[in-house]
């Protein structure tokens, strides 16, 4: 289990349930971060990897409220409501605003450490994707000006010879152009560079020239 290097974050008011909770999960070989409030892990904002286990109705600042505030903040850490309180309509409000599970107390032992492995299995997927991400962009900056010319037209479908007519240029130019460009993706096929593409937002129309 992946647990050592995993941190859960439980955020409810009653500390028996924090308590009780907290145990099963050290049990089960996580680390454990204890808050009796929304607002104090708002002032403690975990980075490692991990999820949040949230209650529904708290004091001051609620669990659908605090999902709000760190969703407007990109925050990383998926959510898995764990209520006494839940109903139809929360849940699906809470499953639609991205949270990962919505679980009633007192939740067995199986189906919370289950729902733990999937939370943080979206984490590790999300953040492998944001790792290519930065990577793909880093790529993408390294290009010249002309290579991002070309990419873009080669993601777009455009034959070399196409290219070279539309760039004024040569049909070997523009092939040297996406040898390099391929490279540097380290991309293997068209198709892989076109993904790359669509990760990068890339493969709409390009604007019309005003000039």
């Amino acid at each position: 289990m992946n647990g050592e290097s995993s941190t859960i974050h439980i955020v409810d008011d009653e500390d028996s349930v924090r308590t009780a909770v907290g145990r099963v999960l050290r049990a089960a070989g996580y680390q454990v971060a204890l808050y009796e409030s929304a607002s104090r892990l708002l002032e403690n904002l975990p980075a490692e990897r991990g999820c949040i286990l949230l209650d529904v109705q708290m004091p001051g600042l609620n669990g659908p409220q605090l999902q709000d505030v760190l969703g407007k903040m990109d925050f990383a850490l998926p959510i898995i409501f764990l209520t006494g309180h839940g109903d139809i309509p929360s849940s699906v409000r809470a499953i639609k605003a991205g949270a990962e599970d919505f679980l009633s107390k007192p939740a067995p032992k199986t189906v919370l450490l289950e729902a733990v492995e999937r939370a943080l299995k979206r984490y590790d997927d999300l953040h492998e994707q944001n790792v290519r991400l930065r990577s793909f962009r880093a790529c993408y900056s390294s290009l010249t000006r002309r290579e991002r010319e070309v990419f873009g037209l080669v993601v777009r479908g455009k034959l070399n010879k196409q290219i070279a007519f539309g760039l004024g240029t040569s049909e070997r130019t523009i092939k040297a152009h996406r040898h390099s460009i391929m490279q540097k993706f380290e991309a293997r096929s068209l198709a892989e560079l076109v993904s790359i593409a669509e990760k990068l937002e890339m493969t709409g129309e390009p604007p019309t020239d005003s000039r």
